[in-house]
């Protein structure tokens, strides 16, 4: 995958980098394959991006494997002989990745001075901890989601299970000795006080956060360039379209998609499916096939996150039926910024992000995603002025409550506030 390298990436002065022009040396520690296009992924890079933006100097320690961001310091870990690729989910082998991840970025602060250690996702956090104690450098842990959460979305563990027991109480020993939690959404805070104990003053809401300028209108599109790149994937002219732009599992509600889909079509066929994602490609199109939508869904497989805002744009509305209760929903962010009307189902992260504006079906059931999926097809056949001011209104949200300036601005707060004073100076070039 190519990400270009845009102005995005540069230095500016904002009122929160005006200090003296100092910076913070971020070091943040990611267990995963950085980068790849989905989730947790987007919002590392959001992250790094915005705080260079702000002036500050972030390196990102990952696994060894996964696509380079131009403009990002990314060191990577050695690979496993027997098992080189990491796949998206819960696996035994992430332990050994893990374990490399830690040396690494053991190695790293060896070798280079940081400020802060700033932890994605439990396994990052519990590596930090261990280099914050052994450096002396305080530790931000970047919350998005429940770790044993999302091992049952996996069913990777059973809840009744041993090692579930065991996973559950190494999550909680972690997200209690954090200094200081990041959470992706305020249901996420939530969680972390009320089931896992943490202290309240530890835990921030820092929401997931979106590109307004890269997600741009739907509007600001030239319908010719729109027109010319649905006739390149297939799209008969005539239908309204559905658009999806994600990971492809069950957790994520994919099957359930399409099974609702089918009820759609069934109902009118001046309809289609755009689902954009991986993995699971063909396990999806042969559901597609036995369902009987063939003509009715279109399967891209993995779209560069660079090219996602021009792919969402063809679309009439967007639908999220994830299922998870704990994990954030960044994708919803960029459906509002593109001005998309959304179905959902209904969960603790769709109400947050989507606000009034959110049509949400019943969470699980096919029947409450078909019916909810009509009443927007029927909408944009009879009253489509209806659906682009709720799009509008969801766009406006996205500018207001999800930049990525404030995301940026909350970061760095809770840097001064860990560290207990201003940001220390950098000789400039220095790294």
């Amino acid at each position: 995958m190519d990400i270009t390298h845009d102005n995005r990436s540069r230095p500016i002065v904002t009122d929160a980098s005006r200090d003296a022009m100092r910076s913070y040396r971020v070091l943040m520690v990611a267990p995963t394959s950085f980068f790849a296009d989905y989730g947790c992924h987007v919002r590392i890079l959001e992250e790094a991006r915005v705080l260079q933006r702000l002036g500050h100097r972030v390196t990102i320690v990952t696994y060894h494997s996964g696509s380079p961001v131009p403009g990002l310091d990314i060191r990577r870990t050695l690979s496993l002989p027997w098992h080189r690729d990491y796949v998206v989910g819960s696996s035994r082998h992430k332990i050994a990745f893990d374990a490399l991840l830690g040396l690494k970025t053991f190695q790293v602060l060896a070798q280079e001075r940081f400020d802060v250690i700033h932890a994605h996702l439990h396994e990052g956090a519990l590596i930090g901890l261990v280099v914050s104690r052994l450096f002396g450098r305080p530790m931000v842990f970047d919350f998005q989601g429940s770790m044993t959460g999302e091992m049952l979305d996996h069913h990777f563990l059973k809840q009744q299970g041993t090692a579930y027991r065991l996973f559950r109480w190494l999550e909680t020993r972690i997200d209690r000795r954090a200094p200081l939690i990041l959470t992706s959404t305020a249901n996420a805070q939530s969680l972390l006080v009320d089931e896992f104990g943490c202290p309240p003053a530890r835990v921030r809401p820092l929401p997931d956060c979106v590109d307004t300028d890269m997600f741009r209108s739907v509007y600001t599109y030239d319908p010719a360039d729109r027109a010319a790149l649905r006739c390149e994937l297939g799209i008969p002219a005539n239908r309204k379209l559905i658009v999806y732009l994600g990971l492809l599992a069950e957790y994520q509600g994919t099957g359930l998609l399409l099974e609702a889909m089918q009820r759609v079509v069934s109902a009118r066929q001046d309809v289609h499916l755009l689902l954009m994602g991986f993995p699971n490609l063909d396990q999806y199109a042969q559901k597609v096939e036995s369902l009987g939508i063939s003509d009715f869904v279109t399967l891209t497989g993995r779209i560069p996150y660079e090219q996602a805002p021009a792919y969402l744009a063809l679309g009439d509305m967007a639908v999220a039926p994830k299922l998870s209760l704990t994990e954030g929903a960044g994708k919803l962010l960029n459906y509002m910024a593109v001005g998309l009307p959304v179905v959902a189902f209904d969960t603790p992260v769709a109400r947050e992000y989507l606000g009034a504006d959110g049509a949400l079906a019943v969470r699980g059931d096919v029947g409450s995603l078909a019916a909810n999926l009509l009443a927007h097809v029927h909408l944009a056949c009879a009253t489509p002025d209806q659906l682009r001011i709720t799009g509008q209104r969801l766009r406006q949200r996205a500018v207001q409550s999800f930049s990525l300036d404030k995301a940026g601005r909350l970061i760095v707060q809770a840097y001064q506030d860990l560290l207990g004073d201003a940001p220390p100076a950098v000789a400039p070039g220095k790294i």
